[in-house]
Order: structure tokens, then sequence, then C-alpha cells
């Protein structure tokens, strides 16, 4: 053979060639396998199709209806208002309130508008309002609880009562039970101010509702007894004068543990067991030392005689000790 000849390349059998280089038939397995591939591709391409055509159908009908909801819907009228609320207010003053008119549909109603109209209410704190399809009107509020009252007049208008939050938000009160009511202390040495079509907020409220809140809860006996809260001194001295129904002058003060200047009170009170010297003034504000000043009642047979001679009665001064550890165990009947 010449050298120009080429060699041609060797060739094997089938059998001859490795095992691991040749084509494997597919198992029953490796098909099922594919089979499900192309079953999922399938459902998947089917589940985009339904999407994207109920998207489309979805703009169309925003286009025709920006509102979204059907020409039925527009013109249902307003059959029921739902009022749910945490306070005394009912559905009578709710639709005195809204005055929403008989032929008024349900997506006719200015949402805003109404709720502007409830929070123009001082005893509301606050509102949502929403609609409930198809004919009802659900009002969710949140009222204020009055701690305190107090007489307000403007000018020449006759004096009204006002109920005082917590919050120093004064207002007329509606719903609230009269015997409730008549518990209540009232508020003096105080001014309003008018804003917009009612009161500004009155200053110190903060300090006095702490104290009633602390008067109520440790010592109720004390608090039923309290009839006017004075806020006179509150602004200059940091002081809260509170007058009993008995006549008897209490300073609290404000920079100090509400809970000690009562527990030091209900401790006078129960120690002042002599019926000819009533106590009239406690001063409370100056902490452990608490000057009291008491005074006389009708005299009786064989009584020491009174002082006539104009000379002041020393201000007898009463010295508490530290109450440093009060604890104060709360029973729970089970």
């Amino acid at each position: 053979m010449s050298r120009d000849t080429q060699t041609m390349p060797e060739t094997r059998s089938w059998r001859e060639i490795p095992q691991q280089v040749r084509p494997r038939a597919m198992s029953g397995e490796g098909r099922r396998r594919m089979a499900m591939k192309a079953m999922r591709a399938t459902v998947g391409a089917c589940v985009f199709g339904l999407v994207s055509w109920g998207a489309w159908e979805m703009a169309a009908v925003i286009r025709e209806n920006p509102s979204g909801m059907p020409d039925s819907a527009k013109t249902d009228r307003v059959k029921s208002l739902v009022l749910v609320t945490d306070g005394v207010l009912d559905k009578n003053w709710l639709a005195r309130t809204l005055s929403v008119p008989a032929d008024a549909t349900l997506m006719g109603l200015d949402l805003d508008r109404l709720r502007q109209r409830v929070l123009g209410d001082p005893q509301v704190s606050s509102a949502a309002i929403v609609r409930n399809f198809p004919d009802k009107l659900t009002v969710r509020i949140s009222e204020r609880s009055p701690v305190a009252r107090m007489m307000a007049q403007s000018g020449a208008e006759a004096p009204v009562m006002l109920l005082v939050s917590r919050d120093g938000v004064a207002f007329s009160g509606t719903g609230f039970d009269t015997a409730m009511v008549a518990t209540l202390p009232w508020i003096d040495g105080v001014r309003l101010a008018r804003v917009g079509k009612g009161f500004g907020p009155v200053e110190g409220m903060k300090a006095v509702s702490e104290l009633l809140a602390t008067a109520k809860l440790e010592a109720e006996e004390l608090y039923r007894t309290w009839q006017v809260i004075s806020l006179s001194r509150l602004a200059s001295d940091g002081a809260i004068e509170v007058q009993t129904r008995g006549g008897m002058k209490v300073v609290f003060g404000t920079r100090e543990d509400y809970l000690r200047q009562i527990a030091r009170l209900d401790l006078l009170v129960d120690s002042a067991t002599d019926p000819t010297r009533p106590i009239r003034q406690v001063d409370l504000s100056l902490g452990s030392q608490v000057p009291v000043t008491f005074g006389t009642a009708a005299p009786f047979i064989g009584e020491p005689p009174v002082n006539t001679t104009g000379a002041k009665q020393e201000q007898p001064l009463i010295e508490f000790p530290t109450l440093s550890n009060i604890h104060i165990d709360i029973k729970r009947e089970l």
C-alpha cells in the first residue's frame, strides 16, 4: 500500500462499544415523569390563560363602572343603621346625628362628611363608618366617660351642666344614668374657652383624674364625700383643693404620690373621734408634716369656756411616719 493511501478508522461492532457510552432505553418511570411534566405545563398554560382572561374582563368592568359595583348596588336605599359603641349612646342619637335622607342610597353617601358629624359630638372620641351591602351602614365609635361635672355659663345665657372626661373635654352628655352623674364631684376654679361649637380642654384634668381614680379605687368611702374639686391653685402652687360634703377642706399636692396622701387622710379621719372638734382643713401637700385645723361644734353643758380673747389659736402639726413600703392586698372573688 502506498503512502498516499489513507487509513480508514477501525470499526467495531455494537457489542465491542463500552456499556457506559451506549444510549439507554427509557424506563417506565422515566416515561411517567415525562408525561407528568407535560401535563403540568398544559395545566399551567390553561390557568395562565384563565387568569389573563379574568383580568381583562375586570379591566373592562372597571372602565365601564369605575366604582366597581353593579348598578343595582348604586340604587339600593339605606334601610338600616348599625351602631357599635363602648358607651351609652344609642340608635336614636345616631339617627339624629347622621340625618340620612329617606331616599339616600348607600353608594351616594359621603362617609367622610358623616364621620365629621359623628365626631362633632365631643362625647365621641373616635369613629369609623363602613358600608355593608346591599343596604346597611355600620358606625363604630368610642366614647368618653365623665369623671367630674361643672356648671358653665356664657354671657347672659342660663348656666348649664357639663360633664368632664379624663382628658379634660367638656360635653353635655347623652344617655348617662342620672344616679351615676349625681355621684360625680363638681369642678371649680377653671375657665372654659370656646372652640368652634364646643369648648377647649380643661387644663389640669390629668392630675385631677389621677387623684379621683386613686381615691375611688383605694378609699371609696372618702371619695363619696368629695363634693367640689378646685383647680384655682393648681397652676401656681401645684395644689388641688377638695371640699367634702361635711365641710372639710383637703389640700393635695401634685408633687407627691396620691396614695400616700390619701392614706394619711384616711388615718386622720378615722382618728377624729371627738365630735366637738371636727376637722376643718387638712394640708397634705407638705409631705409627712400635715397641718390640721379643727373647728368647734355646738357646746355641751360642762364644756370648757370658748376662747373669746381673739387670740389666734396655734395650728397643730401632725407628724406622719415615712410610708415607703405600702402593700395593698387585692382579694379576688372566685
